[in-house]
């Protein structure tokens, strides 16, 4: 691993880092524009600053630049009361406001002051040059980049004692601020400070990784970790991690295939979204398609014992010879899912199958009855309370059949009383004995 790909990992992670821990409580706030205003709103304050000292870092610039970080956010709110305006529409009127400002305050320093202040640096950073800028420290000559020991590295224990000492007024503030505010707990100013804390990461940041990066690392590892994880504590640790493997990847993808270094750890946090989209296990698409395809095949499985109930139904009434099913008729009824749906029944024990002809079991037969209950309940239901036509009573109801569950049944049989299908038919109660032929 050569000097360069380490000093670009060192000063992308101490960026990574802050942004990922301070992004989880925006992002469950749903408060992510506003990260995105006050990254591009410390411009100004950056330029101010430059103004006054012609210098681009030091603390003096950082708390000038959180002011108008923390400006953004009370200009929002004053045009929101004022205007009655809504919050996203004010916020958007504040920040590209201030982002305008900004952008022509910097050209204005760069053509009186000769200064090299590169506009396009707003958008991507200068994270090469801030590798390149080494300081010896320690006894043993240590090189670290003058960017990470100067200033990241002192936002970062800021940052992680703040988390750490405020971690219950956090979580509070994050989950339930209303009733935070309601039992006399200070959210609002807790929510002042943690903005604050923002705008000061945003402009510790803002030269190595411009505004794209800040508003990536503020967003992207949390709302994946949010995918991924449930509890707080998980989705912060999971955040860091995040955002430091996208940026180890990021740097290894610049210094490999000559990219630039902002964009492409802005890509590689993309990258782990995606996979994050795909495999979180509550809702990414693979585990939804699974949830899909489990529901059809019980739902499947569900009308397949169904017409197994009605076929012993119609032959206990005398309407059919035998009480059985022939695997040819039921593959013309179920289609070519019929032989898998049928071998599936008879390994969970629902199904036999004698001499070629398939019958219900009665661990089937109690399973089919309530598939076939829920479904008469649901027509008798329909019918009564919507008037509906026969021939549309049971489309609707063998849709829904599958998602009346025992209680409901119940409840629904209470209401209705002893009664009929609206096809006189009997609805089968739910510990009923089989049909009898």
């Amino acid at each position: 691993m050569s000097e360069m790909l380490v000093s670009l990992i060192l000063v992308a992670t101490s960026c990574a880092v802050p942004c990922a821990l301070l992004g989880n409580y925006l992002v469950l706030r749903r408060m992510s524009l506003l990260a995105d205003a006050i990254s591009h709103a410390v411009l100004p304050g950056v330029a101010v600053g430059f103004l006054l000292t012609e210098q681009l870092s030091g603390w003096p610039v950082l708390l000038g630049a959180a002011f108008s970080g923390l400006f953004v956010t009370w200009a929002a709110n004053w045009l929101g009361a004022m205007g009655r305006l809504a919050e996203d529409t004010s916020l958007g009127v504040a920040f590209t406001t201030l982002f305008a400002l900004g952008v022509i305050l910097m050209t204005y320093a760069a053509r009186v002051w000769h200064a090299d202040l590169d506009p396009g640096c707003v958008l991507y950073g200068q994270l090469e040059l801030s590798a390149l800028q080494q300081v010896q420290i320690g006894i043993w000559g240590w090189s670290v980049p003058l960017s990470v020991w100067e200033t990241l590295l002192p936002v970062n224990v800021l940052v992680l004692a703040g988390v750490v000492l405020f971690w219950k007024e956090l979580q509070l503030m994050a989950f339930d601020a209303e009733w935070a505010q309601t039992i006399g707990f200070p959210a609002s100013k807790l929510l002042q400070g943690l903005l604050g804390l923002v705008a000061l990461v945003c402009v510790a940041v803002f030269r190595e990784v411009g505004s794209i990066l800040v508003l990536a690392l503020l967003v992207v590892p949390a709302a994946t970790a949010w995918l991924l994880v449930r509890q707080l504590w998980a989705m912060v640790t999971g955040s860091v991690a995040i955002a430091v493997v996208g940026s180890v990847l990021g740097c290894w993808w610049a210094v490999r295939y000559n990219w630039n270094t902002a964009g492409s750890i802005s890509a590689a946090l993309g990258v782990l979204f995606a996979i994050a989209v795909l495999t979180s296990p509550r809702q990414g698409l693979i585990a939804q398609l699974i949830r899909r395809g489990q529901l059809r095949w019980r739902i499947l499985c569900e009308d397949v014992l169904a017409l197994f109930f009605r076929v012993e139904e119609a032959a206990a009434q005398g309407r059919l010879e035998r009480a059985t099913v022939r695997s040819v008729g039921l593959r013309r009824l179920v289609g070519l899912w019929s032989v898998a749906v049928l071998f599936y029944l008879r390994w969970q024990g629902q199904v036999s199958r004698e001499r070629g002809e398939w019958r219900l079991t009665e661990l089937g037969r109690r399973r089919a009855r309530l598939v076939v209950r829920s479904h008469r309940l649901w027509e008798t239901w329909l019918q009564r309370h919507f008037s509906l036509p026969l021939d549309h009573l049971h489309e609707v109801a063998e849709r829904m059949e599958h998602y009346v569950t025992p209680d409901l049944q119940e409840e629904i049989a209470r209401e209705l009383g002893p009664t009929r299908d609206p096809h006189g038919r009997e609805i089968p109660p739910q510990g009923s004995s089989p049909p009898t032929h």
